[in-house]
C-alpha cells in the first residue's frame, strides 16, 4: 500500500513544478515586455532644412548683388537690385494718365462754367428776338398780299424766315438746358471707370517698381549666388539660393509595430555624431501612407518592412548651426509621455 502511493505523489509534485515553471516563464516574459515598452524608441533619420530659390518678379538688368555665398541674412534685408529706370518711367506715365482721367471726371461732374451758361442764355435771347422780327415781317408781307403791294414770293420767303427763326429758338433752348443740367450720368459713369482703370495702372506700376528690390523672406544663409551685376534676367529666374535657419526638421521613419508608441506632439531627443549636444523637438507629422524604407535610412528592422515617414520639428531655442542639411541623426522618442494629450499637426 505504501509503495503504491509514491507514483501519485510524484505525479502531483511534477504537476506543481510544471505549473510553477510556466508561471515563472510567463512572469519573465511579461517583465521583459514591460521593460521593452518602457525603453525609449530609437529611430534614425536625416536633417531636412528648407531652401528657398530667390528671384525677381519682374524682368530686367541686375544693378547690384549685395551678398556672397556663406553670408548670413536677416529677414527684410535688401539682397539685390534691378535697374529701375524703365519702371520709374512707367510709373510717371501711369501717374500722368491718372491725372488726365481725374481732370476729365471733375469737368463732367462740375458741368459747364457760369460764363458758358450765360452765353447760352444770351444766345436764346438773340434767337427769340430774331424769331419775333421774322414773325412781324411775315405778318406784314401777308397783309400786303391782297392789295398787291407784296408778292406771293415775298410772303413765302417771310414765312420760311419765320420758321427758321422759330427752329433757332428751339435749338438755343436745348443748348441752355444742356448747359444748366450738366453732363449725362452715363458720361460721368464712363469717366469714373476710366479713372479707376488709370488708378489700377498706377498701382501696378508702383508694385512693379517695388519689385526691382529683392528682399530676404526670412533669416538664413546664402548657399548659392547664381547671377552677377549686369546680367539680364527674366521674371522668376533664380538669383540666390537661401538656406533657412528656422524651422529645422528631421525626416525619419518608424516601423508599423512601433506606430502605436508615437503621436503628433510626442517629444523627442535628437543627437548627431558631430557633437554631444542633445536637440529637443517633437513629432509634427506622421504620414498616413505606408512605404518601403528608403535605402538612405537605417532601422533595426529589415529594409523590406513597411514604415511610415515622420517629420520632427526641432525646438526653435535649440536650433543652431550644429544641424546641417542631410546630416544623419539619431532620434530617441520619449514613449513615457502620455501621447493621448498631444494632438494637432505642426
Amino acid at each position: 500500500m505504501k509503495n503504491s502511493k509514491f507514483p501519485g505523489v510524484i505525479k502531483r509534485m511534477l504537476v506543481v513544478f510544471l505549473l510553477a515553471a510556466i508561471a515563472i516563464g510567463v512572469g519573465f516574459i511579461w517583465m521583459q515586455r514591460t521593460d521593452m515598452d518602457d525603453d525609449p524608441l530609437r529611430l534614425y533619420g536625416n536633417v531636412d532644412i528648407r531652401e528657398v530659390q530667390l528671384a525677381f518678379r519682374q524682368p530686367g538688368r541686375i544693378a547690384e548683388m549685395m551678398f556672397d555665398e556663406g553670408d548670413a541674412i536677416t529677414r527684410g534685408m535688401r539682397m539685390a537690385l534691378l535697374d529701375d529706370q524703365p519702371y520709374q518711367d512707367a510709373l510717371a506715365s501711369a501717374k500722368a494718365s491718372m491725372q488726365v482721367a481725374q481732370a476729365e471726371l471733375a469737368k463732367l461732374r462740375s458741368g459747364l462754367r457760369p460764363q458758358e451758361i450765360i452765353q447760352a442764355q444770351e444766345a436764346l435771347k438773340q434767337a427769340q428776338a430774331i424769331a419775333r422780327n421774322a414773325e412781324h415781317d411775315y405778318q406784314r408781307q401777308n397783309g400786303l398780299l391782297p392789295s398787291g403791294a407784296s408778292s406771293r414770293q415775298a410772303v413765302d420767303a417771310a414765312r420760311a424766315a419765320r420758321d427758321q427763326a422759330v427752329a433757332g429758338v428751339a435749338s438755343a433752348k436745348a443748348v441752355l438746358s444742356l448747359a444748366t443740367e450738366g453732363f449725362r450720368a452715363e458720361d460721368i459713369a464712363a469717366a469714373e471707370a476710366q479713372l479707376a482703370a488709370a488708378q489700377a495702372a498706377r498701382a501696378q506700376a508702383t508694385t512693379a517698381l517695388a519689385d526691382t528690390e529683392l528682399l530676404a523672406p526670412s533669416n538664413g544663409t546664402v548657399i548659392a549666388r547664381v547671377r552677377e551685376p549686369g546680367s539680364m534676367v527674366a521674371s522668376q529666374s533664380t538669383v540666390y539660393s537661401l538656406s533657412l535657419d528656422k524651422p529645422v526638421y528631421v525626416r525619419a521613419y518608424v516601423g508599423e509595430p512601433d506606430l502605436g508608441r508615437i503621436a503628433y506632439g510626442t517629444r523627442v531627443r535628437v543627437t548627431s555624431d558631430s557633437s554631444d549636444k542633445v536637440y529637443r523637438g517633437q513629432i509634427g507629422f506622421i504620414s498616413p501612407r505606408a512605404e518601403f524604407t528608403p535605402k538612405t535610412v537605417e532601422t533595426t528592422d529589415l529594409r523590406t518592412d513597411l514604415v511610415y515617414r515622420l517629420r520632427i520639428v526641432i525646438n526653435a531655442a535649440d536650433s543652431d548651426q550644429g544641424l546641417r542639411q542631410g546630416m544623419p541623426v539619431t532620434i530617441e522618442v520619449d514613449t513615457g509621455t502620455d501621447i493621448s494629450t498631444h494632438t494637432g499637426n505642426h
